[in-house]
């Protein structure tokens, strides 16, 4: 047994007077809605969603590149150009790692349905 926020003994024996047992949890959930998740589509492929996706991955992609490298140096090593020029270097993985989930993203999206 245990105590709810009112100081109400709560045994979870069952309270609910018609018996089905939904406590009126999250109407997405499949099994208290019925719809099969495999029906129900995901965001549309757009280009704007794609746009906003890409730029997503990309800043993902270049801010990744920046922590490693800043372990690194943390770590002691060295890199083989300047320190300011990270931003740059990060700034070209960004662009390229965006670019290419614009290019590739809805190939993928097609092949898993």
């Amino acid at each position: 047994m245990s105590r709810s926020a009112e100081g109400d003994v709560v045994d979870g024996s069952g309270d609910d007077p018609e018996g089905s047992g939904d406590s009126g949890g999250n109407p997405d959930d499949p099994d208290d809605s019925g719809i099969d998740p495999d029906d129900v589509p995901g965001v549309p492929a757009t280009p704007r969603n794609r746009a906003k996706s890409a730029v997503l991955w990309g800043l993902v992609g270049g801010f990744a590149f920046l922590v490693l490298a800043q372990g690194y140096l943390l770590l002691g090593g060295s890199l083989p150009f300047p320190y300011p020029w990270l931003f740059g270097v990060a700034a070209g993985i960004a662009a390229g790692s965006g670019g290419l989930t614009y290019v590739t993203e809805h190939r993928v999206a097609k092949r898993r349905t």
